[in-house]
């Protein structure tokens, strides 16, 4: 269902074409039932007319984006982004915690991310040619409990199980390499392999009044296994899930917040995850 003139539900956005790589992985998690944040999904021209300035743009994203309500979270998704032979993992951005009246700005700032001259040499040196081209996702957002990313199968080894990295709060603590994460490995038929104790001396919270922050982790609070046992079934779970869905192999953000559990993102395991 169309939400204000170029923009669509995230269900909806399936031409990664239009609507970027991100969307597209979504929209197909969303239609099977898995969960994810509803959302919208801004296509490349709507981006370039929302930060760009147009009037007209700047009207129907608001229509677009209200039923959401507020905060937002605003994300990347390029033309080629989260493909099987490049993630463009840690090159595009993502703003967190956005309120509705900075919403034009966040998409503004992840559409110059885009353009980098860090994210172009990455697609000088996959091999990536044509214009770099920024859909958009917009999605409510997740305020974690504890959040982070899962591989399966195994990023370095190839063994046939889940991987598992997590810290309290937002994702972007283990995602931007701010902390030493909680790991774990479960096999695929669901036990529990290995439980490694991180060292988890901050968490990433949102402030009040949007973005968020860097908060100190009391002592015990750092050393303490920060998922439990049935939280790795539903993950577990969820990787089941995603390899029925997608084939292959899976690279997945997510996050547990007020005892749900969502998937933020999905992609191919590729051998650039972080790059």
């Amino acid at each position: 269902m169309t939400r204000g003139a170029g923009a669509v539900a995230l269900s909806d956005a399936g031409d990664a074409r239009a609507y970027g790589g991100k969307a597209a992985q979504l929209a197909v998690a969303a239609r099977a039932g898995l969960p994810v944040p509803v959302g919208v999904a801004l296509p490349c021209p709507f981006v370039e007319a929302v930060t760009g300035g147009d009037p007209a743009a700047l009207s129907q994203l608001a229509v677009a984006a209200a039923p959401l309500g507020a905060p937002l979270a605003v994300r990347s998704s390029a033309v080629g982004e989260d493909s099987d032979a490049a993630s463009f993992a840690g090159q595009h951005a993502t703003v967190l915690n956005v309120p509705a009246a900075a919403l034009a700005a966040a998409i503004h700032a992840v559409s110059q991310s885009v353009r980098s001259e860090a994210a172009l040499a990455y697609r000088r040196r996959l091999g990536i040619t044509g214009k770099a081209e920024a859909g958009v996702v917009i999605q409510e957002m997740v305020d974690a409990d504890a959040a982070g990313v899962l591989f399966c199968p195994h990023p370095v080894t190839g063994a046939d199980e889940v991987v598992i990295e997590a810290a309290w709060g937002l994702g972007g603590a283990v995602v931007d390499g701010l902390v030493s994460p909680d790991l774990f490995r479960v096999s695929v038929e669901g036990e529990v392999l290995e439980r490694r104790r991180g060292v988890k001396q901050l968490e990433l919270v949102p402030l009040a009044g949007g973005g968020t922050a860097e908060r100190p982790a009391g002592a015990d609070r750092a050393r303490a296994l920060c998922l439990d046992d049935d939280q790795l079934a539903r993950l577990h779970r969820l990787a089941t899930s995603c390899r029925r869905v997608f084939g292959g192999s899976q690279d997945i953000e997510w996050a547990f917040a007020a005892g749900g559990l969502w998937l933020l993102q999905r992609r191919a395991v590729t051998h650039a995850r972080r790059g």
